[in-house]
């Protein structure tokens, strides 16, 4: 008698491919976040800072 626990199953199948796909979807998205992040900190590291504004007098 044949193992049932080793027979294919599509659902089975078609449930991970589904899984992989969002992994790999959340994955991208994190990937470009961080990377936008480095590069803004990075950005703002390198450029001088902003004057800061001069207080208004009073009349």
């Amino acid at each position: 008698m044949a193992n049932p626990w080793l027979k294919k199953n599509p659902f089975m199948g078609m449930w991970l491919s589904t899984a992989n796909r969002v992994a790999g979807s959340l994955r991208g998205k994190a990937t470009v976040q961080a990377k936008r992040q480095v590069k803004t900190a990075i950005a703002e590291a390198i450029s001088p800072p902003a004057p800061k504004a001069k207080p208004r007098r009073k009349r």
